[in-house]
């Protein structure tokens, strides 16, 4: 059983930076394939990044180039850095872990956190 938990949310203003975290409880975090997902009012949640057990990375299309997720399998924990933020990336942000390649597929991510809420105001 892996428990997640997300820090890091908040406001901030348009061009600017924020660094999630999440931190996982449980046991063999490094055999986890770890993804973050983002989830606004009246949409689908969406496949934001994903990192394997070997920091292979991969992105979806609207945040390729702006965000990078990275892991610290010591610190049983992952890593969303968002730079050159936009108003649309205003969503709430969960962290999520799967034992065998997810892709970008949300049923394929077997554990989630709770969410942390991101606002970004123009």
């Amino acid at each position: 059983q892996v428990q997640l938990v997300e820090s890091g949310g908040g406001l901030v203003q348009a061009g600017g930076s924020l660094r999630l975290s999440c931190a996982s409880s449980g046991r063999s975090f490094s055999s986890y394939h770890m993804g973050w997902f983002r989830q606004s009012p009246g949409k689908e949640r969406e496949f934001v990044a994903a990192i394997g057990r070997s920091s292979g990375t991969y992105y979806g299309d609207s945040v390729k180039g702006r965000f990078t997720i990275s892991r610290d399998n010591a610190k049983n924990a992952v890593y969303l850095q968002m730079n050159s933020l936009k108003p649309e990336d205003t969503a709430v942000y969960y962290c999520a872990a799967a034992t065998n390649f997810p892709g970008k597929e949300r049923s394929n991510f077997m554990y989630w956190g709770q969410g942390t809420q991101v606002t970004v105001s123009s």
